[in-house]
């Protein structure tokens, strides 16, 4: 089972989301937040696989929160989705920047959601697929330093990251490169280990702000979801 933590300042929303978590035989929900404080102390004392937290929260809000049990620093971090009626774009930048492993709307709907608890808990992401290219693209800052992998990618792990990076699945990473499923998972983790990165958003992210890849703004479709 999969142990979720729900953190909403509104009790209708969380009873809610545990409703809808607990229709899946793979989820169960062992607590509930009001507030980002009280998030964080049930966080450290149940030690969830998941943290599903809401952005606006009174006390530390989902950003902070997430800093807080997922951030670069935390030694033994807790994975988090951020989940929020709101798209705006310092909310889903904040919210990933401080290490968290998915950004759902709140009309993602029962599979979507289930499939971002499970992405989370495995050490994958899942971003809503209507708000994914818009984000990388906002991510393409030419002027940022951004950190140099510990050894060239080679020109295979260029491609497969090139194509994470515009929204494929890893099954469609392999249709498109006539390489096996499990071929494209250990090329995406030689990305990550020569990248220092912990996930697929964090490495689209760096192929777009490393110049490598370049947002289509036209383009509203892709996820960065492994679901298949």
């Amino acid at each position: 089972m999969i142990r979720v933590l729900v953190a909403d300042d509104q009790e209708p929303v969380r009873t809610g989301l545990r409703m809808l978590l607990e229709t899946q035989s793979d989820i169960e929900v062992v607590g509930e937040a009001a507030d980002g404080v009280e998030a964080v102390r049930l966080a450290q004392q149940l030690r969830p696989d998941v943290a599903l937290l809401d952005i606006r929260m009174p006390g530390l809000d989902g950003i902070q929160t997430t800093t807080l049990l997922a951030g670069e620093r935390i030694a033994d971090p807790i994975a988090v989705v951020v989940i929020t009626t709101f798209d705006l774009d310092e909310y889903v930048h904040g919210a990933l920047r401080a290490g968290a492993k998915g950004f759902l709307l709140k009309d993602a709907g029962p599979h979507l959601i289930g499939e971002a608890v499970r992405a989370a808990a495995n050490g994958d992401a899942l971003i809503s697929p209507q708000i994914t290219m818009r984000l990388l693209g906002e991510f393409a800052r030419p002027a940022r330093q951004v950190r140099q992998p510990t050894s060239p990618l080679t020109d295979r792990e260029e491609e497969v990251l090139a194509l994470l990076a515009t929204g494929l699945t890893n099954t469609e990473i392999g249709e498109r490169l006539f390489l096996s499923l499990g071929t494209v998972k250990t090329h995406i983790a030689g990305v990550l280990t020569k990248l220092g990165l912990r996930n697929r958003v964090e490495a689209a992210i760096w192929a777009y702000e490393s110049g490598r890849v370049h947002a289509d703004p036209s383009s509203n479709s892709g996820s960065l979801s492994d679901i298949s």
